[in-house]
């Protein structure tokens, strides 16, 4: 009788370990590592001087299209995120739920948090086996992209700290239009991470994402 249960338990525990490794493989394959694809997004990617702060205040009223919030469904494919420094491109999908971040990075949404083209704060979430494998690599100065509705968003990262799981201040309303991405940290922990990674930028560009390359 132990010996039957025994070998039950031992099956169930195989499956389980091959569900959880083949969601983590789908998970990491979602991203796209591709130097050249990566660094064409921009000419000026590896400038790391510190650039403007884009604002309101700071485009013409001829180019600043301030919209109003998209309705997505949670889970939808809403935007690509690129980081050429890691040479990754992620997909970037609506929401921060389970289902939705073992596809991909989510979008925050909260009362606090705003789409890219509202020009506010927008946060996105991943996992840090996964999608944000190498986030601890990025430092002040390096330009992150976020295509979203037909327009590439630049950004330059400000800072990066690391900061206890429950902070809430982390997510909420800025003037200036901010990304902040977040995971679980430390990067190497086993089982649910106390603490989180986060890393801050400010819009310093905009345009059209058939422009990507100027």
């Amino acid at each position: 009788m132990r010996y039957r249960l025994g070998i039950i338990l031992f099956v169930i525990g195989m499956l389980m370990a091959g569900w959880h490794g083949y969601m983590w493989w789908e998970e990491a394959t979602a991203v796209t590592v591709d130097r050249t694809e990566a660094r064409s997004v921009s000419l000026h990617w590896e400038d790391t001087t510190i650039q403007e702060t884009v604002t309101r205040k700071t485009i013409s009223e001829d180019r600043i299209r301030v919209s109003s919030a998209q309705l997505f469904r949670k889970g939808e494919k809403i935007g690509q995120l690129t980081i050429p420094k890691l040479d990754r491109i992620y997909p970037v999908f609506w929401g921060t739920d389970k289902g939705t971040l073992q596809q991909g990075i989510g979008m925050y949404d909260s009362p606090s948090m705003v789409q890219p083209d509202q020009l506010g704060h927008t946060g996105l979430a991943g996992h840090r086996d996964t999608m944000f494998v190498g986030l601890d690599d990025l430092q002040s100065g390096d330009r992150i992209y976020l295509d979203f509705q037909e327009t590439t968003y630049e950004y330059q990262i400000r800072k990066t700290w690391i900061t206890d799981a429950n902070d809430r201040s982390v997510l909420t309303e800025k003037q200036a239009p901010t990304l902040t991405l977040t995971t679980c940290y430390p990067f190497d922990y086993i089982g649910p991470a106390p603490d989180r990674y986060v890393i801050q930028a400010e819009l310093i560009g905009k345009h059209a994402v058939d422009e990507s390359t100027t």
